[in-house]
């Protein structure tokens, strides 16, 4: 009789301490982790007036960090892939003037650059009438 009133007590006890470690309510439980992805691509720009349109451009939710290189003409972009595709990096670039390997700005956008900012040639493909 004292044999089963102590594995009672032991099973009642290990039941206590197994929900307390089960319990949805532990705070131990570790958050999901942020996803990122850090890509490079090449963005046409001049000056620190570029480099701070570009930038600026890319300060959006799920986007993390964006550091344009002015003398490489490359941009590096940690950002969140569940909430941002690559090519709406490149649009969010390009609709405030500066074209990217993948998306060019349109005409009206780019020749309202301040002239410092205007890379393109005037014989370059995408001129006047072209785009």
């Amino acid at each position: 009789m004292k044999t089963k009133q102590i594995l009672n007590t032991l099973f009642a006890l290990i039941g206590i301490i197994s929900v307390a470690f089960i319990s949805p309510s532990n705070k131990n439980i570790a958050p999901k982790p942020i996803k990122k992805t850090i890509i490079s691509f090449e963005v046409q720009g001049n000056c620190a007036e570029c480099k701070e349109r570009i930038e600026s451009a890319l300060d959006k939710k799920g986007i993390y960090k964006a550091i344009y290189n002015i003398e490489s003409s490359i941009v590096t972009i940690t950002y969140d892939p569940t909430k941002l595709q690559e090519i709406q990096l490149h649009n969010m670039i390009a609709m405030v003037g500066h074209d990217t390997d993948k998306v060019k700005a349109s005409n009206v956008v780019y020749q309202s650059l301040p002239d410092c900012c205007k890379y393109r040639k005037d014989d370059d493909e995408w001129g006047p009438g072209k785009h």
